[in-house]
């Protein structure tokens, strides 16, 4: 039996599918030839990431498909509903990648403190001319410790996010309207652990009381943080979005620069990606990355071993 890993598979999760029995092919095919390639070759599981997109008119195409997976949490990429009624399994890893999200997390709000996006530009360009007015520029930085971060979305991701949080000294509140209260465990190098409890806050709250803002939602009709929730956040605010594209109003985000309430931003996700527009690429207060949360070397082998487990269960 064979299966296509369209937009890749970690070696670990090849192996354990070849040990299994199936063919593994990880060629990259192209959305308009897939039905064709799928058709031709018999495959009986796609697995794709955010890239590929597994609509009605492919699943309807292609019957010889048992299983659709995904490399990863959100599955807007695949018509889910759809494929169940025509008796797919569709299976996603929604735990494999949520430390390498919430560390990304991190690297944007560390460097947006320590203004690192805009100094990693500037250096290679003026460092050697104009050193010492570069550093008076880059020397009001500030610590995270003892500051506010609240996570927008409460689940994995944002509960992995409140733990490196809680671990750098930062007090974390969130927002989410299905997770009324959860329980965060810190784990520690020695084998000690901290139970932390929580408490969801009203969203309102939560934009007008915190330093640092990190949302963590699945795909939206409409945005989580528009105009009136830029409104309400307090001056010089720092946010990062590495859940979606959209849920984050990009237009509205650039007038709040231009009035002081944005201190930074860190974007992994885009509304218009995977062509981001010029303005928000550009914008000197931005720290930029390409939808690259869950790319670890850890996060996809942890994919990968996940992926084949269920494939094995499933199909097998």
């Amino acid at each position: 039996m064979k299966i296509l890993a369209n937009d890749g598979i970690s070696q670990t999760g090849i192996v354990a599918l070849e040990k299994a029995g199936f063919e593994v092919i990880t060629v990259t095919v192209a959305q308009e030839q897939l039905a064709n390639y799928i058709n031709e070759n018999k495959i009986v599981a796609l697995l794709v990431r955010s890239a590929t997109k597994v609509r009605e008119d492919l699943i309807n195409a292609c019957p010889s498909l048992k299983l659709i997976g995904r490399g990863g949490v959100g599955m807007d990429n695949i018509d889910v509903s759809y494929a169940r009624e025509k008796g797919l399994h569709v299976i996603n890893t929604p735990a494999a990648s949520s430390e390498s999200v919430a560390e990304l997390v991190f690297a944007h709000m560390f460097g947006g403190v320590r203004f690192l996006y805009d100094a990693n530009r500037t250096m290679p360009l003026e460092g050697d001319s104009k050193f010492k007015e570069l550093k008076k520029s880059y020397a009001k930085g500030s610590e995270l410790r003892g500051k506010t971060l609240g996570i927008i979305g409460f689940g994995r991701i944002g509960q992995a996010t409140a733990k490196i949080a809680i671990g750098v000294g930062m007090k974390v509140i969130y927002s989410d309207p299905f997770i009324e209260q959860a329980s965060v465990e810190v784990s520690f190098f020695d084998g000690q652990s901290v139970k932390f409890n929580f408490k969801t806050t009203a969203k309102e709250t939560l934009l007008k009381t915190a330093d640092y803002i990190s949302v963590h939602v699945p795909a939206q009709k409409d945005y989580v943080v528009g105009a009136k929730e830029f409104a309400l956040m307090k001056d010089g605010v720092g946010i990062v979005n590495a859940a979606r594209g959209g849920v984050l109003d990009e237009v509205a985000m650039v007038k709040a620069f231009e009035s002081g309430k944005i201190a930074f931003a860190g974007l992994d996700v885009f509304e218009s990606e995977p062509t981001p527009e010029i303005p928000i690429l550009m914008h000197p207060q931005i720290s930029l990355t390409p939808h690259i949360g869950a790319a670890t070397q850890e996060a996809q082998d942890r994919i990968g071993t996940e992926l084949a487990t269920q494939i094995i269960n499933l199909i097998k």
